[in-house]
């Protein structure tokens, strides 16, 4: 955890706290139905966090879940999260999700519009 602040034109970074990944049990992202920038990490001790925004928790998250697949291969819960955003393969998933997210719900209103006013005979 690094510790950010700002001395008139001069940034300063202090690490305030280190964790191994090799003890990090699990991720709860809280609410996976809200847009929630809280989340806790589970060591030995469970950790409350605040990310900058919602996208960069799912962000960290994944980077996590990443590094675990790659050097540890362990057994890694990450819970109260939607598995969409989690996932890289996911149809959801590109460099600006926000953007495919919008492009996508625009074209099922289009759809639902032109059904609506289509005539059944």
């Amino acid at each position: 955890m690094v510790k950010h602040w700002r001395m008139d034109r001069e940034e300063k970074y202090e690490i305030v706290e280190k964790w191994f990944l090799k003890d990090l049990e699990m991720i709860d992202g809280k609410e996976a139905d809200a847009d929630n920038p809280y989340f806790d990490m589970h060591f030995h001790k469970v950790y409350n966090m605040e990310a900058y925004s919602c996208a960069s928790k799912y962000t960290f998250a994944r980077t996590l879940n990443k590094l675990n697949a790659m050097y540890l291969k362990k057994d890694f819960k990450i819970v109260n999260f939607d598995d969409t955003y989690l996932n890289d393969d996911s149809n959801w998933s590109s460099s600006n999700r926000d953007l495919l997210v919008v492009m996508r719900i625009c074209f099922y209103a289009s759809n639902l519009l032109c059904l609506s006013l289509c005539r059944l005979s």
